[in-house]
Formats: structure tokens, C-alpha cells, sequence
């Protein structure tokens, strides 16, 4: 009986990890962030009109950090960017609650600093749920893996 309730205990400790945020929740909260960003799609249709001091946050879910086309980052995000930062749910929500403290852990460099000064201190998890609800859909796959595949068959029948 022990392990079964020491695996339920785990299991509920382990459950707001894998919790997703509220999109509309995401969309009211924005508000705090519309001074500096603007959510616009690729195509030009404007999800939320904000300023231009932030980038434009469309399509962050699953981009490179500090590659806007257009954007002036700072030089320690788009370093952390060229090392591989991915914008997550996690990195988000981590850099959003304090920018300079996340990018002094993300490049090890302790004099590292964001242009961002805004800190969220709650709420990151709805807005990144808003914000990936208005991004392209991710690139298919399939033609690649079916190409990939086509050529397996073709070696394996020569």
C-alpha cells in the first residue's frame, strides 16, 4: 500500500509541471505586456496592436530566441539564441518573471542583461498559452520523412 500511495503522492506533487496555461486568461494578462509588444501575424492580421520598444511576440512558441527580422536585440539574447535558446512554456515564463537574472543563467555570463526591464511576476504560463495559440502552425514533416522513407525502400529492393 505504501508504494501506491507514495506514487499518488508524487504523481499530484508532479502534476503542475505538466500544467498548460488558460489562452483567454493569456489574452487579459497580455495587457501588462502591450505597451512594448505587438501580436501580428506573418500575413499582417493584427491579434493584438502594442508598441514597438518589444518585439513582436507572433510565432514565439518554438522560435530561436532574439531572431524578430527587423528586431534590435541585445547582444546576450541573441547570443543565448545562437547557443541554442528555443522559446518553451518554461524559458518564457523563467525569462518573463526576470530577464537579466534568466539570461545570466542561459549564457553563464554573470554581467549578462536584457533590454527587457518589465518583470511578470505571475501569469507567464497563460500568456505563453495565449501567444502559442496565435502562431503558425508548426512546418509539416511529412514530405521529408516520406522522401527519407521512399529511399530505405528503394535500397532495400536493389
Amino acid at each position: 500500500m505504501k508504494p501506491l500511495m507514495t506514487a499518488a503522492i508524487f504523481g499530484l506533487l508532479a502534476a503542475p509541471a505538466f500544467a498548460e496555461g488558460d489562452p483567454a486568461k493569456g489574452e487579459k494578462g497580455f495587457n501588462k505586456c502591450k505597451s512594448c509588444h505587438m501580436v501580428v501575424s506573418d500575413a499582417g492580421d493584427v491579434i493584438v496592436k502594442g508598441g514597438k520598444t518589444g518585439p513582436n511576440l507572433w510565432g514565439l512558441a518554438g522560435r530561436q530566441a532574439g531572431t524578430v527580422e527587423g528586431f534590435n536585440y541585445g547582444d546576450d539574447l541573441v547570443a543565448a539564441g545562437e547557443a541554442g535558446l528555443v522559446w518553451d512554456e518554461e524559458k518564457f515564463i523563467a525569462f518573463a518573471a526576470d530577464p537579466k537574472k534568466f539570461l545570466q543563467a542561459e549564457t553563464g555570463n554573470a554581467k549578462a542583461k536584457s533590454k527587457m526591464s518589465f518583470r511578470l511576476k505571475k501569469g507567464g504560463e497563460d500568456i505563453y498559452a495565449f501567444l502559442a495559440s496565435h502562431s503558425p502552425a508548426p512546418a509539416e514533416e511529412a514530405p521529408a520523412e516520406e522522401a527519407a522513407a521512399a529511399e530505405g525502400a528503394e535500397a532495400a529492393t536493389e
